[in-house]
């Protein structure tokens, strides 16, 4: 079964990718709007290994971009969801579910806990983001970086590049603050040269972060555009 559902991309990736890609072991922290479609087109590309991580549980507001966002699945964690989906996809994909924040303390033990042919960060709180990076440097482990998704719409504004080229985006000039001391070092992220619409973007009653609008097909391209990097560089 595992030759004939992969068949299709085979004919694309080639026989020797296609084995790559089987015996692969993929990170990816964050579950949203962007991870969790990055992490169902890799396990549909055949990636035989994941190491997922994400905190949260799903709320009604993630259903319009989502992949775990269903309306019966609201209130559990999305690690959890997202897993039995790949266990679906593939019933022998190899997975390690971790539902944790990622920060400071435990990034360096979780890239310790295994062997990663690369890293896929789709995170959005800025100091782990930077520090993930930093230790992925460090460790030279390959790694992919999402930045801001939200407040656009264009699809044909998004683009892969190296952060420090990176227009229009609010989340890659912060980044590229925390980071100015490793300017030397390139780091490929999705991107939009897009203006982002202010319209879209409402403080949050609550307070704390604003409430910033996004659409489903929007985040969604973006965690294809993250499985093409990967799987053209694994």
């Amino acid at each position: 079964m595992y030759k004939e559902w992969l068949q299709r991309g085979t004919l694309l990736l080639g026989e020797e990718k296609q084995n790559k890609l089987s015996q692969a072991h993929i990170l990816v922290v964050g579950l949203g709007g962007v991870g969790s479609w990055a992490t169902e087109m890799l396990c549909r590309a055949g990636v035989g290994a994941f190491t997922i991580v994400d905190a949260d549980v799903v709320d009604v507001t993630n259903i319009n971009r989502q992949m775990p966002a269903l309306a019966e699945t609201i209130g559990m964690p999305k690690c959890e969801v997202v897993a039995t989906r790949l266990k679906a996809i593939n019933p022998n994909v190899k997975l390690n579910v971790i539902q944790q924040f990622i920060d400071k303390d435990n990034i360096p033990v979780l890239l310790k806990s295994a062997e990663f042919d690369f890293v896929v960060d789709a995170i959005d709180s800025l100091e782990s983001k930077a520090f993930l990076i930093r230790q992925c440097w460090e460790r030279n482990i390959k790694i992919i970086s999402s930045m801001g998704a939200g407040a656009k719409q264009n699809l044909c504004d998004i683009r892969t590049g190296d952060l420090w080229k990176s227009e229009h985006c609010t989340l890659a000039k912060n980044l590229r603050r925390l980071l100015r001391d490793e300017r030397g070092r390139k780091l490929p992220v999705i991107y939009s040269i897009e203006q982002p619409n202010k319209e879209a973007i409402r403080p949050n009653p609550q307070g704390g972060k604003p409430i910033i609008g996004s659409l489903g097909f929007f985040t969604a391209t973006f965690g294809c555009f993250m499985t093409e990097y990967v799987i053209k560089n694994i």
